[in-house]
């Protein structure tokens, strides 16, 4: 198939393709058969959807596609398990992870539990003394005050704690990849347990606490009791499934569209709170959740209070929510920095090591583990390969890993340290934690890039550019966006639609160190505005900043920039090549 546009070689060194030959007569007849937009048509058939499903494509019915929360292994023991620790008044500790999801799915059991009339202790570890999920001493001590401990978003393989929980029953609601082994728990509900059969394995773990509450009101329902409304709880579900990079195909993607409506109500004092301290201007979109909302939340597991995200989802004290918005805004400021200084050493690092294996990895003293795997996104990103960075403490190495697409880190990562090259390690597909001896790091390494080269790591360069067609600057409308946004939520598995724009004529001004604001056109062809955030810390903003007489074709994302009360169509450049 020939090069889209015959750019074989981008600024950025991808290829660029575009919609085969047999997308197009596809997208053709769907057009015809449903008269929408031609567009919007080439998008939906990218995502493998024919004309007979597009209807309910565009309007999808959670009722349509929520699974049966009984298909779960476990779920009806947890559920029957919390109902009688809310009928009996027992006392409840909800142990959760520190990130978006954990965060979330804390955030879910305690909401609906304040809305039975019952509260429940909250224990979030923190990150660097306590590490990734239960311990011993945390567990036996909530064991000691409380009847019933949920553990949501982590104790799937947590053996030994969870056998320290002694006198009472232990809930684990997970979505990370589980062993052949369960740990002693009264109930284990994780779509990712080694004897489920996969077909939930996306769901994040907010997901998961959401069906067992559907099965909880369900058993309430049938003795006559009306639980709380869940519905009005999808905007937890929604920020924990886009923020934890979860697909956005199936029911996840129903939960996200719901949940972005209940968002925009504005009912949540704590998002309220961030999203006002966030300056979100618009209403809720999957990026404002991946890059506004979710790294504030973040923030405080990452390198302040490992509760304060939590806490400020599930508050419904609105001055308790902006106080703690704020300390999570400060906190994600120096989380930018201390990330910034990170980023640079490590891919100095790792183009030190060689950026054409299957993995990239780099490993220092006094990184901080709160920013280590946003650091592997950006390497992960920056070369197409599965990447590993790790701080280093003494004698042991705390890391966190990021994939590719079709490339299984976290099983990977569990497998090595099955061969005892770690201490400890595990995950899901696309991201994953480990613990390693500091004189281990390398042969752990190397032995992970063995693995993960079976599975095709590695084997290409940066990756291909895939876009749905070609557009004239002037017909990017509002208009025009507003149609192909029907085909939403964007995000891991469902990316947005990418446009290219043929040999325009680019003006451009650098904004701040590193970002690049661009105006293009071609004659009566309309003009166009584009930014490219981080233009200078690649190809791009040298090539852009000063064009001459060279025109370019600019390849992005169509989005509306809200600015001061005014609206307009910008395209969010992301490469381009010299025509």
């Amino acid at each position: 198939m020939a090069a889209f546009l015959n750019v074989e070689h981008s600024l950025t060194g991808r290829r660029w393709i575009g919609p085969s030959a047999e997308e197009d007569r596809l997208a053709e007849a769907m057009a015809q058969h449903t008269r929408l937009p031609l567009p919007l048509c080439r998008t939906l058939v990218r995502r493998g959807v024919t004309a007979e499903e597009a209807e309910r494509f565009l309007a999808p019915q959670l009722r349509d596609l929520l699974p049966d929360p009984l298909s779960l292994r476990d779920m009806g023991i947890a559920a029957e398990r919390l109902i009688r620790a809310v009928k009996d008044r027992q006392r409840i500790a909800v142990f959760g992870d520190y990130d978006v999801d954990g965060g979330s799915a804390s955030a879910l059991l305690l909401t609906w539990l304040r809305a039975m009339g019952r509260d429940a202790t909250l224990y979030i570890p923190d990150r660097i003394d306590e590490g990734y999920g239960p311990n011993v001493p945390a567990m036996a001590g909530l064991a000691h005050e409380h009847d019933l401990i949920l553990c949501v978003d982590c104790g799937t393989l947590s053996h030994e704690p969870i056998a320290a929980a002694k006198g009472a029953d232990v809930v684990v609601l997970d979505h990370h990849l589980g062993a052949e082994t369960l740990p002693p728990a009264l109930a284990v509900v994780n779509p990712n347990r080694q004897d489920e059969d996969g077909a939930l394995g996306h769901l994040c773990a907010a997901s998961v606490v959401f069906l067992l509450l559907v099965e909880v009101n369900r058993r309430l329902r049938a003795e006559g009791v009306q639980g709380p409304d869940l519905m009005a709880m999808l905007d937890l579900v929604a920020l924990a499934t886009v923020a934890d990079v979860a697909p956005l195909i199936g029911v996840n993607r129903a939960l996200v569209r719901q949940g972005l409506k209940v968002m925009a109500r504005r009912e949540r004092p704590g998002l309220v709170a961030l999203a006002d301290i966030a300056r979100m201007d618009q209403a809720p979109n999957s990026y404002a959740l991946g890059f506004l909302l979710g790294p504030r939340v973040n923030a405080g597991g990452r390198i302040g209070r490992a509760d304060l995200g939590a806490r400020l989802l599930s508050t419904e004290d609105a001055q308790e929510a902006a106080s703690l918005a704020a300390r999570l805004d400060q906190l994600n400021t120096e989380r930018r920095e201390i990330e910034m200084r990170v980023r640079d050493e490590a891919m100095a690092q790792a183009e030190a090591r060689g950026l054409d294996g299957p993995l990239v990895w780099a490993a220092a003293p006094g990184w901080h583990p709160g920013v280590v795997g946003i650091v592997a996104a950006r390497l992960k990103e920056a070369t197409n390969r599965p990447a590993i960075v790790i701080g280093i403490d003494g004698a042991e190495g705390k890391g966190s890993g990021r994939s590719i697409s079709g490339v299984d880190l976290g099983a990977s990562i569990q497998r090595v340290a099955a061969e005892g090259l770690l201490i400890k390690g595990g995950g899901h597909k696309m991201a994953a934690g480990l613990t390693v001896a500091h004189d281990r790091i390398e042969a752990a390494m190397e032995r992970l890039g063995e693995l993960l080269a079976r599975q095709g790591a590695g084997a290409s360069g940066p990756a291909d550019l895939k876009l749905d067609g070609l557009l004239m600057p002037g017909a990017a409308t509002p208009q025009f966006v507003e149609q192909v946004e029907a085909a939403g939520p964007f995000g891991a598995a469902a990316p947005a639609p990418r446009f290219a724009f043929a040999a325009q004529a680019v003006s451009a001004r650098r904004m701040g160190e590193s970002h690049l604001r661009l105006s293009f056109g071609i004659e009566d062809g309309g003009r166009l505005e584009a930014v490219a955030f981080g233009a200078f810390d690649g190809p791009l903003g040298p090539a852009l900043e000063n064009p001459g007489a060279n025109r370019f074709h600019l390849a992005g994302r169509l989005e509306m920039n809200h600015w001061r009360g005014q609206s307009k169509v910008q395209l969010r450049l992301e490469d381009a090549a010299r025509a």
